[in-house]
């Protein structure tokens, strides 16, 4: 009895959420192009799948050799100067100079189905884009603001691409906060081997290489973590971004099992674990290509482990079956004590999928329900199959 009441309980809590989700999301995915007028017209982004389809044919990443990447980080360099230029103009300035405007895009969390953007954005991403044209223009682009350059050539499974964020945590960045920074990655043959974190505001740019140590402005850095998660300093730059499938609840573990978890550095907590300043542990979700790549090789080069959820690498192959989710930790043994409750499966898969199947019959009769009942309901749910 207990089972069948938890069970009708957890259908009507999904068709609840499920109508209160569909009325607020929003209708069109886009991808910025750059415009005469300078607008940005909203559009299907769908250029990011040509070059993420998976490749069992291709041979196993084999690094460049040591000049030619040192000679690529030079590069780098330079990128992250440009972006620089572009983003100190526009900082703690006001909405007006700012030129806010709100992208949209569908299938992802909460937090990042509707996020802002700035005229410091484009200008950044602008210059950067227009360097590796001048430079490598055989190189093949992935940038957050417009999107991708020369998507079906071969080589640029094969070679390398450079992804861009001009401002990853843009939202620190309208509010004065210096908690965000411009990412700046070159895969080859789909691995991030180079990547930069660089803050602009505190003069502080992190330099990662594969194979090499890692360094914040030219000094190397190491991690400096705890090796239990009870004694851990988490970061997540909101517990927003958790909302798909059993995200959520399986974050509410991480930041149960942590010494204390803190929220909204965005890229910079992923330095502060490389720097070895404190923070041990880092958990996100439904991040983007942009948001991640650079910081493998930074991470990796200082000691430490990043990986998606289920310990896979983080690459262009992986991308679409990592969802996003990306588990970043100080050393391999916190890194392991993470990965065995971000593996836990929490709630029996085949009751969500019977669940969401009836979302559509059972959303008439769910508009009425209390949404205290439904959580008692739930609770029952978690309470029988938790036995």
């Amino acid at each position: 009895m207990r089972t069948s009441l938890a069970k009708s309980g957890l259908h009507a809590l999904v068709a609840t959420l499920a109508i209160t989700l569909e009325q607020a999301r929003h209708s069109e995915a886009f991808a910025y192009v750059d415009q005469p007028d300078g607008g940005v017209p909203k559009m299907a982004n769908n250029a990011l799948n040509k070059i993420n389809a998976p490749r069992s044919s291709s041979p196993a990443p084999l690094l460049p050799d040591s000049e030619t990447l040192q000679k690529l980080a030079t590069f780098a360099d330079r990128l992250a100067d440009a972006a620089r230029e572009e983003i100190k103009p526009y900082w703690r300035q006001g909405r007006g100079v700012l030129g806010q405007q709100i992208k949209v895009e569908e299938d992802r969390s909460v937090f990042q189905s509707a996020s802002p953007v700035t005229l410091a954005d484009r200008a950044a991403e602008r210059a950067m884009r227009d360097l590796i044209m001048e430079i490598y223009p055989e190189h093949g682009i992935y940038g957050e603001e417009y999107g991708i350059k020369d998507a079906d050539a071969d080589w640029v499974w094969c070679v390398g691409i450079w992804v861009l964020d001009p401002i990853d945590g843009t939202r620190s960045f309208i509010t004065g906060k210096p908690l965000f920074g411009t990412l700046i990655s070159l895969l080859h043959k789909g691995t991030p081997v180079i990547g930069i974190i660089d803050q602009c505001v505190l003069n502080e740019r992190w330099l990662g290489i594969a194979g090499e140590e890692s360094t914040l402005n030219g000094k190397p850095i190491k991690t400096d973590g705890v090796f239990t998660l009870s004694d851990a300093e988490m970061y997540s730059t909101t517990p927003d971004m958790f909302q798909h499938g059993d995200a959520l609840t399986k974050f509410d573990a991480m930041r149960g099992a942590v010494r204390t978890p803190h929220y909204g550095a965005d890229c910079y907590a992923y330095a502060l674990v490389a720097s070895g300043f404190g923070a041990d542990v880092v958990v996100e979700a439904d991040l983007g290509l942009y948001d991640y790549c650079a910081l493998v090789p930074v991470v990796e080069g200082a000691g430490g482990v990043i990986s998606d959820w289920t310990g896979e690498k983080l690459t262009l192959s992986n991308h679409e079956k990592s969802k996003g989710r990306v588990l970043a930790s100080a050393n391999p043994s916190l890194h392991r004590q993470a990965l065995d409750i971000l593996n836990t499966q929490s709630v029996p898969s085949d009751d969500i999928l019977g669940a969401l199947s009836g979302i559509t019959s059972q959303r008439q009769n769910s508009n009425g329900i209390p949404s205290l009942i439904c959580g008692i309901m739930l609770g029952e749910f978690i309470a029988q199959f938790g036995q």
